[in-house]
C-alpha cells in the first residue's frame, strides 16, 4: 500500500512551503506528494528542495474538482489518496494512522479526520498559531474508534483507489472554482462501494487562510446553486440540502447588517439571492459562477 499526498493549491505559495515542510514531521512519511496547480506561479520551487520525501507538480485547469482529479490519475489499485486543503497542518501521526486504518479495515473507501480547531469559522489562523493549537490537542491522548460519516470534509479527507479506478469515480467537474460541497458529492458516491467514517486518530487544524477563495458573490451563487444541483443529481439528501441553503442564506442576511472583517456577507447574500432568481427561472447551474463579477 502507498500513500500518496495530494494538495491542489492557488495563490498560496508562501504558505504551501510552509505546510510542506511542516509535513516531513511525520512519523511515517507519504510515498509522494503531488502539488496540483494551476500555474508555475502557484509554487516555489525553492519549497520543493530537500524535502524528506518525492514531490511531484502538475499543472493544467483550475479549480478544486479538476486539481483533485489530476492526482487520481496517478494512482494505483492498492493505493490511498490523502487529499489535504493547502492550509491544513496534521498531527505528527496522521499519515501513519491513516495507513493502519486503511490496512486493518477493508471495507473503508472513505476516511475523515478530527478538525481539533477550523480557522473558516473565523478569521483564520497563521501557521504558527496552527502548529500551537495543534501540539495542545497533540498532548491529550486521542480517543480511538470509528464513526460513520455522510462525507469526508475536503481539507483532510484520504480514499481508497480501487473503487476509484474499476468504478471510473472522480470529483465533479461540473461544479468549478472553490467547487463548494464537491466533498460531499465524491463521497456520496464513493459510499456506494465502502465504508465513510470518521477517526478521531487522524487530528489536525485547518488554518481557513482567506487569501485565494473564491469572492463573496461566486461562492454566495455556489451555497444556492450547488445544493440544488446536488439534489437533482442524487447525491444529497433534498433535507439536508435545503437546511444547508437556509443556514446560509438567513446567516448571510442577519451578519450583512454589520459583517465580519473577514467575510465578504453582502457579496454572499447578493449572490444567494441571484441563485434563488435563476432557480426560479430555471435556469440556475453551478458554472454561472464563472459569469458572474
Amino acid at each position: 500500500m502507498r500513500l500518496v499526498l495530494a494538495i491542489p493549491t492557488a495563490g498560496r505559495p508562501a504558505l504551501l512551503s510552509e505546510v510542506l515542510h511542516d509535513i516531513g514531521r511525520q512519523t511515517r512519511l507519504p510515498d509522494f506528494v503531488v502539488i496540483s496547480v494551476s500555474g508555475v506561479e502557484d509554487v516555489d520551487e525553492r519549497a520543493l528542495q530537500d524535502l524528506p520525501f518525492p514531490c511531484l507538480v502538475v499543472t493544467g485547469e483550475k479549480g478544486a474538482s479538476v486539481q483533485r482529479n489530476r492526482a487520481i490519475e496517478m494512482l494505483g489499485p492498492e493505493d490511498v489518496l490523502l487529499l489535504l486543503d493547502d492550509d491544513f497542518l496534521m498531527a505528527p501521526d496522521y499519515v501513519e494512522q491513516t495507513v493502519r486504518l486503511f490496512a486493518d479495515h477493508p471495507e473503508v473507501a472513505v476516511a475523515t479526520g478530527r478538525v481539533v480547531a477550523d480557522g473558516i469559522c473565523g478569521p483564520g489562523y497563521e501557521f504558527g498559531e496552527g502548529l500551537a493549537r495543534l501540539r495542545d490537542a497533540a498532548d491529550k491522548p486521542a480517543p480511538g474508534g470509528l464513526s460513520e460519516a455522510y462525507n469526508g470534509y475536503g481539507c483532510n479527507m484520504a480514499v481508497r483507489a480501487r473503487p476509484l479506478l474499476e468504478h471510473s469515480l472522480r470529483f465533479d467537474e461540473a461544479l468549478p472554482l472553490y467547487a463548494w460541497l464537491e466533498d460531499v458529492d465524491f463521497s456520496r458516491r464513493v459510499a456506494a462501494h465502502g465504508r465513510v467514517v470518521r477517526s478521531e486518530a487522524l487530528r489536525g487544524v485547518h488554518l481557513g487562510s482567506k487569501s485565494g477563495r473564491t469572492p463573496g458573490v461566486k461562492l454566495g451563487y455556489s451555497q444556492v446553486a450547488n445544493p440544488a444541483y446536488l439534489i437533482a443529481k442524487g447525491t444529497m439528501a433534498p433535507r439536508r440540502a435545503l437546511r444547508l441553503m437556509l443556514r446560509n442564506l438567513a446567516a448571510n442576511l442577519l451578519h450583512s447588517i454589520r459583517p465580519e472583517p473577514w467575510v465578504d456577507r453582502r457579496g454572499r447574500l447578493r449572490g444567494n439571492l441571484m441563485a434563488l432568481r435563476d432557480l426560479a427561472l430555471r435556469r440556475a447551474r453551478p458554472d454561472r459562477i464563472l459569469e458572474l463579477n
